[in-house]
């Protein structure tokens, strides 16, 4: 046994905290005292006069909902424009050209600002597995003024002293407040980013499930709440919510319409096993037409009590086994239907020793589908994730806790039936989502497309619950990031499911964009120096960026798919892109001189005749390229007459 050393900093060196224990000792006995504030937990002094039966305080200030410091910056910050952009990085992509899926590497906070106008209202389905804030996740704060900037210092982009990557520990004073501030505007941004016919998933365990719960009923609305779902991890700890056992965490379900429909979801073998009978139409079971349990009195249902023709002619009533006049479930014109349909079966049964007929209803199996419960018990829990991880990283274990792929496969049968639809996660974390969104094309052949959005966040080989996981990317000559961990797994997800799959022909590849500052410089003059900073600003553009830098920038701004499809022509020498069929035209040439423009502008006006786009075309060129004003202008005159009106320079 080793001997701790007792610094300064160690509570045994230090005076009995007072006002500390005071509080504690006051919030052991009427918790609804204590709130968190800016400098730690703070005593209520209007609900302490309360508890007194001091009538002087009022109710003004009341009203039902959950508040907390910062909530009203955090609803700022959802509404502040990003000043960044998504950097393109084929050379990180798999299937650059022909692939629909993307991930992100940044910000979340930041990349969903930026996706707002290319795809708010296209997303199906949103899955996230936010930190569960239980002290060992990281919980960063966003910076109000610069989180570009921030989000470098906190990434290592930057050699300037930022805020580190910390968990956020249940010592700090602020601990709720901090995943609120930090949950909050990125929940703003996901509605926005949902279609009309939209549902959210969320992971969470019990730690902030209520508070979680209260932002969304906010956000979303209580009437879009679709319910709570138990879902059993196999995994029993004793970490649980106070002295309980933990084995389930919990799925939150948000629609972003009240009438959006949640899909049933397919039988399994054990659902299946009671359709015991079968004729030439399949597989069904059998259940009475006579109505049983409540209101199954004729009284109830009058239009309901009427005789049937059984098979030898008989006249049948819905007669319970006590004697009563009971009902059957639907009227006669519906049971004649049913009975059109093959769907009606009669029995002779043995009661108090006489024979008579009973009327069932057949429920085929095929085609069948099962209400989702709010329970899920029977998926795979996250053991058989974990090793299915490893299994896929050679036996490493580079991620931990990791959500299964069968989850996201039972979400995406529930929310993402159709086979076209979006899917986000902007906590995509070791990539489940974009492996099950594989996986689950695989099996009905869909092409549903996923956006992946994951921090890169460093890993550290110094502390041991990082060490093997940034030993594997230096294994791969990668930077130490967990973005590196999450694509290598998708890469590897993919190939299994081709392997698995030798038939399907889908698509496996996946886009890679980074989030970085915009490619156009912002006017910053200093004072001190201002001729120089205005010859210097005479180039819009940052010297390192490229022209498809530029490009994503513009399909961003414009509102264009980031996978839309790109050609190119060398019109006089020149790179011209058309985006989309037409839509955007663009030539980011350095230099276009005067002698240049009409055959650019001619070149550029039969290039588009040919595309034939639908509905308006921008035309967008550098700024400084231009030789002088005289170019610029002849050639938005030359457009402008083969009908571009939007010409646009950067």
């Amino acid at each position: 046994m080793s001997m701790e050393k007792i610094t300064p900093d160690s509570p045994e060196a230090q005076s009995a905290d007072l006002v500390a224990e005071n509080v504690e000792k006051l919030k052991s006995l009427f918790p609804e005292l204590i709130t968190e504030g800016p400098d730690g937990l703070s005593v209520n002094v209007d609900v302490l006069k309360q508890l007194v039966g001091d009538r002087s305080v009022t109710n003004c200030d009341e009203k039902y909902g959950l508040n907390w410091f910062g909530k009203r910056r955090a609803r700022q910050l959802a509404l502040t424009p990003s000043t960044g952009t998504l950097r393109p990085a084929p050379e990180e992509s798999e299937d650059w050209d022909a692939t629909q899926n993307l991930f992100i590497e940044g910000d979340n906070l930041e990349v969903l600002k930026l996706l707002q106008k290319s795809y708010a209202g296209k997303v199906k389905l949103i899955y996230i597995d936010p930190p569960y804030n239980t002290g060992k996740d990281f919980v960063y704060k966003d910076d109000f003024r610069d989180n570009i900037r921030n989000y470098k210092k906190l990434t290592g982009q930057v050699d300037e002293e930022g805020s580190p990557l910390t968990t956020n520990t249940e010592a700090s004073g602020r601990f709720h407040t901090d995943w609120l501030n930090m949950m909050y505007p990125r929940l703003k941004l996901a509605k926005n980013i949902l279609g009309e016919d939209g549902i959210i998933f969320i992971s969470i365990d019990d730690t902030e499930l209520s508070n979680l719960k209260d932002i969304c009923d906010e956000i979303f609305g209580d009437e879009c709440y679709a319910g709570t779902v138990s879902r059993v991890t196999g995994t029993p700890t004793g970490g649980g919510f106070r002295r309980l056992v933990n084995e389930i965490d919990n799925v939150l379900i948000y629609l972003k319409q009240p009438n959006v429909e949640i899909m049933g979801v397919a039988f399994t073998d054990d659902d299946a096993s009671i359709y015991d009978k079968e004729d030439e139409n399949g597989k069904y079971l059998i259940r009475p037409l006579r109505r049983t349990g409540g209101e199954d009195r004729r009284e109830d249902r009058p239009s309901m009590f009427y005789p049937l023709t059984a098979p030898d002619g008989a006249k049948v009533y819905p007669i319970a086994p006590s004697g009563y006049e009971s009902r059957w479930i639907c009227g006669k014109s519906r049971y004649e239907e049913m009975l059109s349909q093959d769907l009606i079966e009669w029995q002779k049964v043995k009661r108090k020793g006489k024979e008579e007929w009973r009327v069932y209803q057949k429920f085929y199996l095929e085609g069948r589908l099962k209400q989702p419960s709010n329970l899920w018990s029977q998926l795979e829990g996250n053991k058989k994730a974990t090793r299915d991880l490893r299994a896929l990283f050679d036996g490493e274990k580079v991620f931990s806790f990791p959500k299964p792929v069968g989850l996201i496969e039972h979400i995406l049968e529930m929310g993402a039936s159709n086979k076209d639809a979006l899917i986000l996660d902007f906590f995509a974390g070791s990539g489940t989502t974009g492996h099950a969104v594989m996986a689950q094309n695989a099996k009905d052949s869909g092409n549903r497309r996923y956006i992946l959005v994951q921090l890169p966040e460093p890993l550290d080989p110094e502390k041991k619950e990082q060490k093997t996981a940034a030993e594997y990317c230096d294994k791969l000559g990668k930077p130490r990031t967990i973005a590196e961990l999450t694509k290598e797994r998708l890469r590897r997800a993919a190939k299994k499911i081709k392997e698995e799959h030798p038939d399907w022909d889908g698509n496996t590849g996946f886009r890679v964009f980074k989030l970085d500052s915009s490619n156009i410089k912002a006017w910053n003059p200093r004072p001190e120096d201002l001729e120089a900073d205005l010859t210097d600003h005479m180039e819009h553009i940052l010297p390192d960026r490229s022209e498809a830098d530029l490009l994503y920038e513009l399909l961003l701004k414009l509102g264009l798919d980031l996978c839309v499809p790109v050609e190119q022509k060398e019109i006089v020498g020149k790179a011209v892109h058309a985006i989309g069929g037409g839509v955007l035209m663009a030539c980011l040439a350095d230099k276009i001189n005067a002698e240049d423009t009409e055959a650019l502008g001619l070149g550029i006006m039969e290039w588009r005749k040919e595309l034939a786009p639908a509905g308006d075309t921008t035309c967008v060129f550098r700024d400084s390229a231009f030789e002088n004003d005289v170019a610029k202008t002849n050639l938005a005159a030359i457009l402008e007459q083969a009908g571009i009106a939007n010409v646009r320079s950067l």
